[in-house]
């Protein structure tokens, strides 16, 4: 039977992992609103959140590459009827990866000074920092271990449950958010910054626990070890770490980023703050069609339906720029809205007024890219991937944002090097894209 890719079916597994996708940036955009508009020290407490959430989205980012490489072995399995053959191997990476998580907070809390010292934090920047990531990683392995499951859950054509996960996490985490934060006068004291590191590590755990339950009744997965090794064990560790390169070119851009952007004072390293919580929740919006890309593209490929992948990305190229546009004629119209949310210190909306528009018009363009990286990931393609990267952000970002600071662009400079970084990552998706399954149409 032919794999449906109407758009209603598109929709199906999109949407709710749309809305999945805007919960997960959610924690950290609550995180920079309420931490902002903080009494004491609101300045510096979002530039100490703006540092150590640019270093936690590293090691996210790096890690929760297994969600992708267990969606797509899981989905190119099912496309091939021969889903039994790959039930184990869910349950022996989650254990790859929370003892990985576990190793990185035994290397990294004792050195957290150092590590943000490297970004540029210093004074009460750095106090805060600190304070903020002691308490904030010990959240990570429930968040890694979330993102397998999700990977799971995905790879099974479904988008439904990590939708029902993430959106439980994000409520709960502005819930505990609000209490810890501002406190509740003779009950609770505020906790400023650090009642934000309670607030999402809980936030985490409740998910963790809530995705193995619902991955357990509601699937044919168990989460029991079971050894030997998976056969697939391999290749999936061949794409993470092909994905971990990948995601090191990545971070290594939004690091160099941060630190322009702490080089330019605190004003500006807040307001650099705001725009890319703004840009992560662009991306996690535009994630819906590029989840979908993902998922369906592993399954086609499984099933060797060539002619039904090329008609998939020609359908996801519309879908994801409208969708872009969309995003950016909503930022238009609430404006100065969206940076009060954040802040009210006019120094720093003064100088996040002057660079929204240009987070806003590339929306449609990150739509595009988005897209087709879930697709390749969704193949496996992840060598290809890799490369991309490692040019885009080696090549084009980092001597691009280099040259604009020499020319005193300041934040312009910055955001105009994510629009080249952009460009550069999806123009080569788009091509090696039509070269490789095009001429496997006219052959079938």
């Amino acid at each position: 039977m032919k794999t449906d890719i109407s758009f209603k079916r598109i929709n199906k597994l999109a949407i709710p992992a749309l809305i999945a996708g805007i919960a997960e940036p959610l924690i950290s955009i609550t995180d920079t609103a309420i931490i902002g508009n903080i009494d004491f020290h609101g300045k510096e407490s979002l530039g100490a959140v703006a540092i150590v959430g640019s270093f936690l989205s590293m090691l996210i980012w790096v890690f929760a590459q297994f969600r992708s490489a267990i969606s797509s072995i899981i989905s190119q399995y099912l496309g091939a009827n021969k889903l039994e053959e790959v039930k184990s191997l869910p349950a022996q990476a989650i254990l790859i990866v929370v003892t990985i998580s576990v190793a990185i907070i035994t290397i990294t809390y004792p050195f957290a000074e150092y590590i943000f010292r490297i970004y540029g934090a210093e004074h009460q920047i750095l106090a805060y920092s600190i304070d903020y990531y002691e308490i904030r990683i010990f959240g990570l392995p429930f968040t890694l271990f979330v993102f397998a499951v999700f990977g799971t859950f995905r790879g099974l054509q479904n988008t439904y449950y990590p939708m029902i996960i993430a959106t439980l996490g994000a409520v709960l985490n502005v819930i505990f958010d609000w209490v810890l934060v501002y406190g509740i006068e003779g009950w609770i004291p505020a906790m400023n910054i650090e009642g934000a590191a309670y607030a999402s590590v809980l936030s985490q755990m409740i998910m963790a626990f809530v995705a193995a339950l619902l991955l357990v009744k509601k699937t044919s997965i168990r989460l029991q070890l079971v050894f030997p090794f998976n056969k697939e064990i391999p290749r999936l560790v061949k794409m993470v770490f092909d994905l971990f390169l990948r995601t090191v070119a990545l971070n290594a851009a939004l690091i160099f980023a941060v630190y322009s952007a702490t080089n330019y004072g605190t004003d500006t390293l807040a307001a650099y703050g705001i725009g890319i919580q703004l840009w992560f929740f662009g991306a996690f919006f535009i994630d819906g069609y590029s989840s979908a890309g993902n998922i369906l593209s592993g399954r086609l490929l499984g099933a060797k339906e060539y002619g039904t992948l090329v008609t998939l990305g020609n359908r996801l190229i519309r879908y994801g720029f409208l969708t872009g546009v969309g995003l950016a004629i909503v930022g238009f119209a609430c404006y100065y809205w969206i940076g009060e949310v954040f802040i009210q210190d006019q120094a720093v909306l003064d100088r996040f007024y002057e660079v929204f528009w240009i987070i806003l018009i590339m929306q449609p363009l990150c739509a595009i890219t988005f897209i087709f990286d879930g697709m390749f990931k969704g193949m496996g393609l992840t060598a290809f991937l890799r490369n991309v990267l490692l040019f885009s952000t080696f090549i084009i970002f980092i001597p691009s944002l280099i040259l604009f600071d020499r020319l005193n662009l300041a934040l312009h400079g910055i955001w105009y090097t994510f629009i080249l970084w952009i460009t550069a990552r999806g123009i080569p998706l788009v091509i090696k894209f039509r070269r490789k399954f095009l001429p496997l149409v006219e052959k079938s």
